[in-house]
């Protein structure tokens, strides 16, 4: 365990990873929402990691770059992820596809949890793609997410289930962030 990595004794640090960087997006909104609600969860403190803020390359580098370094090290310190993502032509961004594979330790034995958007598919078909990957990078993904429909016309986060679907994702991460942070601090993941 580093220094960037919460005790097993604190609240878990859950970073939101906010996944599209197109101007106009919806994840902006839909990140703050989810961030709220993770906040008065109770179980966490919360990094928001919006891949637009961050200055990437637009090729991959043999090196990292400092804000390749600075979004991995943001990753490293993380207990349990929650990926905002929306979905584009059947899948998730390529913005999000970049910044996932300039780590990979770093994401080991954390819980992953998806909060999609999309029209009528609801990001489905993103989140099953995220799925595989994150599987390769030995995360446990949760079995609940959040998927919005942003044809909603009260707003694609306004329903009750909505709110309730969060509220189960977020104690599914609470739960296996907790019990893998344990996990690593007795025994380190090197599988």
């Amino acid at each position: 365990m580093t220094g960037r990595q919460a005790t097993h004794d604190g609240p878990l640090r859950l970073a939101v990873i906010v996944g599209s960087t197109r101007e106009g997006r919806a994840g902006e909104d839909v990140a703050g929402w989810f961030t709220a609600l993770a906040k008065a969860h109770g179980h966490f403190t919360v990094d928001v990691l919006d891949l637009a803020l961050f200055d990437f390359p637009a090729r991959l580098p043999g090196e990292a770059t400092p804000e390749m370094a600075r979004f991995t090290a943001a990753v490293e310190g993380a207990d349990a992820y929650a990926v905002v993502t929306p979905e584009y032509n059947r899948s998730f961004p390529a913005s999000l596809k970049q910044a996932v594979d300039y780590g990979y330790d770093e994401w080991h034995a954390k819980p992953v949890g998806f909060v999609s958007y999309g029209y009528r598919d609801r990001g489905l078909y993103a989140v099953e793609h995220l799925r595989t990957v994150y599987a390769e990078l030995h995360t446990v993904t949760v079995r609940d997410g959040v998927h919005l429909d942003l044809l909603d016309t009260a707003g694609p986060h306004s329903s009750p289930e909505a709110e309730q679907s969060a509220g189960r994702m977020l104690g599914q991460l609470a739960w296996w962030g907790r019990t893998l942070r344990e996990g690593r601090a007795a025994r380190p993941y090197t599988c």
